[in-house]
């Protein structure tokens, strides 16, 4: 089978987020999946695309919901109003609390007390989950080694994402020594770290970089609810494959890369790649990157993979050439919505309308960061 991927555009100014729609088959026998559904307004012009380019009652196999940051699941309260959805898979919170009890701090939490709490806290995954189930959706937990469709989770698993429930920052507080001892802390966003990357992004410089030489570091940290992001993995036709990574960071990857590994899933010949959470530098390393995608090629050398990035238009920050730069090294070809639809044909023809999306260049003047 065939896999065409679109990424649809979502927010401006830095106001970020993703809307993926997959088509996978053949171009008379296909199925539709959506990979989250961007922010309020952005479900609107999903269900708007789907009716245009797949008929006015366009049906989606699936529908994931990477992870529950806002701006990639508000809008997909409007999708399963408007659109028939027959499989929908997303992490529960309230719902697998009760496993990740004792990894809270105060051990006075009763099962159906901290379910309660951290429900309350989750409101548009509530509405999310009301409207499935009213719809009659099948719902399923996207842990590592489910299958969706053509996809195969590689992470996060069930045992990791216990370990990062407790550090969300809508959740109650850590149970700190007990998550350190099992190397599972990666610490709550907490709002003094949030103004440090603030301050840090006012102060951004700017620096040179070569080919040679490469000034992304490893190290990158971000939150434990971007790293209990679905991290997919898919086979094609003509040995085309697919790693969609949505807002996951280094930990993420890793993980995602030792399940493949354990699978005896090749690594470093993807044809497709989505570059995390928006290009952002906090995500990947060198290390992760030439696990993932290869070794650095030679400067000049043919391009070996799509890079797609989503980003909002007129953002100053994201994606960060940094980042952009140490996925064409590798042999990325480049593209970045920045407020206009992208697609990866992936053995599909072409729509009348559509152009060659730009490959972004190399970028000899970088962000610097102390």
């Amino acid at each position: 089978m065939h896999c065409e991927i679109e990424f649809l555009p979502v927010g401006d100014g830095s106001k970020a987020g993703d809307a993926i729609v997959v088509r996978y088959g053949y171009p008379t026998a296909y199925q539709l999946m959506l990979v989250d559904g961007g922010h309020a307004e952005t479900g609107e012009n999903v269900v708007a695309h789907l009716k245009k380019h797949f008929g006015p009652f366009p049906v989606l196999e699936h529908v994931v919901l990477t992870h529950s940051d806002s701006d990639h699941a508000s809008g997909l309260r409007t999708v399963l109003s408007a659109i028939p959805v027959k499989n929908l898979w997303m992490h529960i919170p309230w719902l697998l609390a009760d496993e990740s009890r004792h990894l809270f701090s105060d051990k006075r939490w009763t099962a159906e007390g901290l379910k309660q709490a951290i429900k309350a806290e989750y409101g548009t995954l509530s509405e999310i989950y009301d409207l499935a189930v009213a719809a009659g959706c099948n719902i399923f937990f996207p842990f590592e080694g489910a299958d969706i469709g053509p996809f195969r989770v590689c992470s996060p698993s069930r045992e990791t994402y216990n370990y990062l429930l407790p550090q969300f920052e809508k959740t109650p507080d850590p149970d700190q020594a007990t998550i350190e001892a099992a190397h599972m802390w990666l610490g709550k966003e907490s709002l003094a770290r949030k103004l440090l990357e603030a301050a840090k992004a006012a102060m951004q410089s700017w620096t040179t970089e070569t080919w040679e030489d490469e000034r992304l570091r490893d190290g990158g940290i971000t939150s434990a609810s971007n790293e209990s992001s679905v991290v997919l993995y898919g086979s094609f036709d003509d040995d085309a494959r697919v790693l969609l990574t949505a807002d996951t960071g280094t930990n993420g990857l890793r993980w995602a890369a030792n399940y493949a590994d354990s699978l005896g899933l090749p690594l470093k010949s993807f044809s497709f790649v989505q570059i995390p959470h928006h290009g952002s530098r906090r995500n990947v390393g060198p290390t992760i990157l030439t696990r993932l995608l290869g070794e650095i090629q030679p400067e000049g050398s043919p391009t070996r993979f799509s890079a797609f990035v989503s980003a909002p238009k007129d953002d100053v920050k994201h994606p960060r050439r940094i980042v952009l730069n140490a996925f064409k090294r590798r042999g990325g070809y480049i593209v970045a919505t920045q407020g206009t639809g992208k697609i990866h044909w992936g053995g599909f023809p072409k729509r009348e309308g559509y152009g060659d999306a730009e490959n972004l260049p190399f970028y000899t003047q970088v962000e610097e960061y102390t």
